[in-house]
């Protein structure tokens, strides 16, 4: 993979090229000390993976990442020395299309082979990512809703650009919204609670982790929360799995989405936002299949067009919306 390095600091670029070293296959093609210098490189040769730092001088990793998705898209992981510290930031990068978040490997102490090893598996998974394989048919067994059961539920999957698309969707929600609301997002689970954190506070809605064992409910939001897969049971629950081990997505937005065409027992919508690869896109073709109401964010107001592109292609979105008509969409549908 072609890999470009942002970052102001020496150091932390040597404790890169050391960490990638370790596969053999990574070949770093340039180095920015900054947000505008970075920019100007990636349009003179745009490498497969930027790896961005967040502070730096003339322009920050925030700003550089989303110039760099609005005129030379590639994909971005945010490399931070304190990822808590930096939580806004990175929603922020994240809201531009920044696929993911990493610690800065530690390399002074220790084994630097393992030290290295979160770095190189994330890059591997964006690999595997950007070169859309592990997409597989899927199928769905007969329903097993009911008649006449009024629960209602909104699944929602996104990736690259997502955060500040949620806040957008959630925005245009009331406190009373009628719906239960399940967020499937591609975010460690490291920044899943500040994540949820975030959305509630810019939203006005109550937002936190899905835990194992509950059932969504109307005037909550639930995020997947952990590195697994969220699923939802037979009994209507909510559970966190590894299976299937061989999803490069994680939390699956496909395995969700799987999961609610199988097993819901009211009325449910489906929506896939911005985001780059095909995760959710068969998803959603099942939900469709099923008689629930699917939409796909549309390609003007998305900041990455892959994974609504990938339910587009195959028909499986019954409606195709900008971002800020979802939500009155929704109002539409579920209106009291």
């Amino acid at each position: 993979m072609k890999i470009a390095i942002v970052n102001d600091m020496p150091m932390a670029v040597e404790a890169l090229r050391r960490a990638l070293a370790f596969e053999p296959a990574h070949q770093v093609i340039w180095v920015a000390s900054d947000g505008k210098e970075a920019v100007q490189k990636c349009a003179e040769q745009t490498p497969d993976l930027i790896l961005m730092d967040l502070i730096m001088p003339v322009m920050d990793g925030v700003e550089a990442t989303r110039r760099i998705m609005a005129e030379t898209p590639c994909a971005i992981v945010i490399v931070t020395v304190d990822r808590q510290q930096n939580v806004h930031r990175v929603f922020e990068a994240m809201g531009h299309g920044a696929l993911d978040v990493v610690d800065t490997p530690a390399l002074g102490a220790g084994n630097a082979q393992e030290a290295a090893a979160p770095l190189l598996r994330k890059i591997m998974n964006i690999g595997w990512l950007i070169g859309e394989r592990g997409n597989r048919e899927r199928t769905v067994p007969s329903p097993l809703r009911s008649a006449g059961s009024r629960q209602r539920l909104i699944a929602i999957g996104s990736s690259a650009g997502g955060p500040a698309a949620l806040e957008i969707l959630l925005k245009g929600l009331p406190r009373d919204f009628s719906a239960a609301i399940v967020l499937v997002q591609h975010v460690d689970q490291v920044f899943a609670a500040g994540m949820a954190e975030w959305l509630g506070s810019a939203s006005g809605l109550n937002v936190r982790l899905a835990v194992e064992g509950e059932a969504p409910q109307a005037g909550t939001v639930l995020l997947a929360g952990t590195n697994h897969h969220i699923r939802l049971l037979k009994n209507g629950t909510l559970a966190y799995t590894a299976e299937p081990v061989n999803e490069i997505y994680r939390p699956s937005i496909d395995v969700f989405f799987e999961s609610v065409a199988n097993y819901w027992s009211g009325d449910a919508v489906g929506i896939l936002l911005t985001g780059m690869g095909r995760d959710g896109a068969q998803g959603l073709k099942l939900m469709r299949q099923q008689g629930y109401l699917t939409i796909a964010q549309d390609q003007k107001s998305s900041a990455v067009y892959g994974m609504p592109k990938a339910a587009a292609a195959i028909d499986a979105a019954m409606e195709i919306r900008p971002l800020d008509k979802i939500a009155p969409r929704l109002l539409e549908i579920f209106a009291k």
